[in-house]
């Protein structure tokens, strides 16, 4: 016997889509998906209502949680932290931009595989520190670097940051993802131990940390040669106004 699978609430999603596609104020837009879903779904009105209120009671607290970390970094920011981050790291010699990004990667990648994911972040790790402090060893080492290389090591550093959460929290046992495939495993007769897949993501997470070195190694020489290139270019003479002096 067959069981009839009512996909109506799905057209709650092509109303996310819709309404982020045309910029609508996000709120608006979940609370018309949250409608068109419970409509669709045949929920009585009052159940609807009081879903979306035990929603907003859930995470009202959510803005505060996210204000109050960046006000703390942009006091530290206000009071000279990315300076005095520039500071510190251009005082070890044998710094580079891609050597510190490596250890950022690998300490990255460790925290996240022990659960601690929140210990760096894009707001609250690369922007105030990570990318000022790769941007200054690296303008400590070759000045007058261009602003396109500039804007590329702050993108690296972010996606240094981005590739050691994504890889080194698959290891991690109690991580979503990793629960999420055992449920699908064991619904299809499949018993399989959380620890085994977060142990064959090792694996991976050693994988990409090589390759992302290698890009950040990579990095250093792109640095090295264009600032080699712009030493040269102004060392030479400007050969028409040379012909014309010597004349």
């Amino acid at each position: 016997m067959q069981t009839v699978v009512n996909l109506w609430p799905l057209l709650g999603v092509a109303v996310i889509v819709a309404g982020f596609a045309l910029r609508a104020s996000p709120v608006l837009v979940v609370i018309a998906a949250c409608a068109v879903t419970g409509l669709a779904a045949a929920m009585p009105v009052e159940h609807i209502l009081a879903s979306l209120g035990t929603a907003f009671v859930k995470t009202r607290n959510l803005p505060m949680i996210l204000l109050l970390p960046l006000a703390a970094i942009g006091l530290l920011e206000r009071y000279g932290l990315k300076e005095h981050a520039q500071r510190s790291i251009a005082r070890i010699a044998a710094a580079t931009c891609g050597r510190l990004l490596i250890v950022y990667l690998a300490l990255r990648e460790l925290s996240a595989a022990a659960g601690l994911t929140s210990l760096g972040g894009q707001a609250s790790m690369v922007r105030p520190l990570i990318a000022p402090m790769a941007e200054g060893v690296a303008v400590a080492r070759h000045p007058g670097l261009s602003d396109r290389l500039r804007q590329r090591i702050r993108a690296m550093a972010a996606a240094t940051d981005n590739v050691g959460l994504f890889f080194g929290e698959d290891v991690f046992v109690a991580f979503g993802a990793i629960v999420l495939m055992q449920t699908i495993l064991r619904g299809e007769g499949l018993e399989v131990d959380p620890l085994h897949i977060a142990m064959w993501g090792i694996p991976t997470a050693v994988c990409a940390f090589l390759i992302h070195g290698w890009r950040l190694h990579r990095l250093d020489g792109q640095i090295a040669r264009e600032a080699a290139g712009q030493d040269a270019a102004a060392a030479a003479p400007d050969r028409p106004g040379a012909e014309g002096g010597a004349a």
